[in-house]
């Protein structure tokens, strides 16, 4: 019984073949009118990378850019089951993944950070609320692309002489130069570990910013702590490629901005580890967070 997991992100699409254990990675979700062909020539590459071959029973995806106009995931399911000749697909955001790989007991906040931020808070009868994963322009607030945003921001301040000289400035990099990359977003996130760098070092600037993301992400964790019913503490765990890459040296200030019931926890997986728990059993809490399609053979 061949299974299928894969957690697409902003930085690369990751798919999981159960039970071999075989991987593949395809290039990450890009904005545009062409955002959901991409997604399958994602998928398709990594199928064919993780050797994927004959008929598959259940695929479960998480994704960075689930389709949101109206009948468009359900199209976007039917493709994948085709592409992959999958029995039925699971198809959800990417937030539902990393709830799903992070507490598997179903009950919590979880926040994944990476070059974007969203936040899922599920209480114990099943109820759940998003919070951000507005998209760069609109929300994310402390992502990998709003701290590298602010660190560009601040780079060009200080070369212009309107703000405090920063160690942020040495890079050779010219951020007005980035308006005409085909991939802005990615290349703006891939500067916040020259911020990290630069708190780490002690850079007044650079420590600024890491404390405002910091603040920004206790404040979403803040507003999901209170959608739950109840008094008691919450599991909050904080997982994706910028938790990953800074380690305490975010987590630290983040708890310390966390209101009273918040509880970090270690996140007992990741994303891919969520997709390969709703492609392997029960969706628990997350049915309403699903679109599955079965695929007549």
């Amino acid at each position: 019984m061949t299974r299928i997991a894969i957690d697409g992100g902003q930085s690369a699409l990751r798919l999981r073949v159960l039970p071999s254990g075989r991987t593949g990675q395809g290039p990450g979700y890009t904005h545009g009118p062409d955002a959901v062909s991409k997604l399958l020539d994602a998928i398709r590459i990594a199928a064919v990378e993780a050797e994927v071959d004959g008929q598959v029973d259940v695929v479960a995806l998480g994704l960075t850019g689930y389709p949101q106009a109206h009948g468009a995931a359900e199209r976007f399911a039917a493709d994948v089951a085709e592409l992959l000749d999958a029995g039925e697909v699971r198809l959800t955001q990417d937030m539902v993944t990393a709830h799903a790989g992070a507490l598997p007991d179903g009950y919590g906040v979880v926040v994944a950070a990476g070059t974007g931020l969203v936040c899922l808070a599920v209480d114990r009868d099943g109820t759940w609320r998003k919070l951000d994963g507005h998209g760069y322009l609109f929300g994310d607030a402390g992502s990998a692309f709003a701290i590298g945003r602010a660190g560009l921001v601040a780079v060009q301040r200080a070369r212009d002489g309107r703000g405090p000289m920063t160690k942020l400035a040495d890079t050779a990099l010219d951020p007005v130069a980035l308006y005409r990359s085909t991939t802005l977003v990615d290349d703006v996130a891939r500067f916040a570990p020259e911020v990290l760098r630069c708190a780490g070092e002690g850079d007044p600037v650079a420590v600024e910013l890491l404390v405002q993301a910091a603040g920004d992400i206790a404040e979403t964790i803040g507003a999901a702590v209170a959608q739950l019913a109840g008094e008691g503490p919450v599991p909050v765990a904080c997982v994706g490629g910028l938790f990953d890459g800074a380690g305490e040296q975010l987590l630290t200030p983040v708890r310390e901005a966390l209101p009273g019931r918040a509880r970090l926890t270690v996140a007992a997986g990741n994303s891919l580890d969520g997709a390969e728990r709703l492609a392997t059993g029960s969706v628990g809490p997350y049915a309403d967070l699903i679109v599955a399609h079965p695929h007549p053979r």
